[in-house]
């Protein structure tokens, strides 16, 4: 079964801190983003036997970096897929400061959603509910995800046993590592670094 669990954010992209992304086509690694995931290739350990991507572009550019130096196929898993922002969906953050609803998604993450979109509760029941199963796959010991701020921060606040609404409290910078370590008495979080130098 599965006994360690690597959590990854994609690499940098251009429009990271401008827009919000979400699942919109087209967003692309940058050098700077290329770069993190060649070096947050070298920092993993337990090195990997498994690695799984989200769906997103920017997410399997980062997964075939890792796949390319460590001998490993890359196979899409659409359970660690990004939020569904919905009708924000390639917004500018500055656009999004003036929307009441926003200012209330970034207050009570646990009670909102977006417009059209997917709320946080179940963001987080699809990815435990995978990763759970992951935890009792026999066919891989070490297991690398490569997805998204919000997936990892929803997974990371399960396990620590914090509400929704402390999402804040929870970094993942891009190219971060957060690695789960899974036994038979449960859930351990550890993180390998907040963000991987360029």
């Amino acid at each position: 079964m599965a006994r360690t669990i690597h959590l990854i954010r994609h690499g940098h992209h251009p429009q990271l801190g401008q827009f919000l992304c979400g699942r919109m086509a087209g967003v692309s690694l940058d050098t700077s983003g290329r770069r993190q995931m060649a070096h947050c290739a070298e920092l993993l350990d337990p090195r990997p036997d498994v690695i799984r991507s989200s769906p997103q572009l920017r997410t399997r550019q980062s997964a075939s970096i890792l796949g390319r130096m460590l001998g490993l196929p890359v196979q899409i898993a659409s359970e660690i897929d990004e939020i569904d922002y919905g009708e924000w969906t390639g917004r500018r953050f500055a656009d999004l400061q003036t929307d009441p609803a926003w200012s209330r998604w970034n207050a009570q993450r646990g009670s909102s959603r977006p417009p059209g979109g997917e709320s946080m509760s179940a963001l987080q029941r699809r990815v435990i509910a995978y990763l759970e199963r992951l935890h009792r796959d026999p066919t891989a010991t070490t297991i690398a995800l490569i997805s998204h701020a919000e997936p990892i921060r929803a997974a990371l606040l399960h396990y620590k046993g914090l509400s929704l609404d402390e999402f804040l409290s929870i970094e993942v910078g891009p190219a971060s590592i957060h690695t789960l370590w899974l036994d038979e008495a449960g859930v351990q979080v550890t993180c390998s670094n907040d963000e991987v130098a360029a």
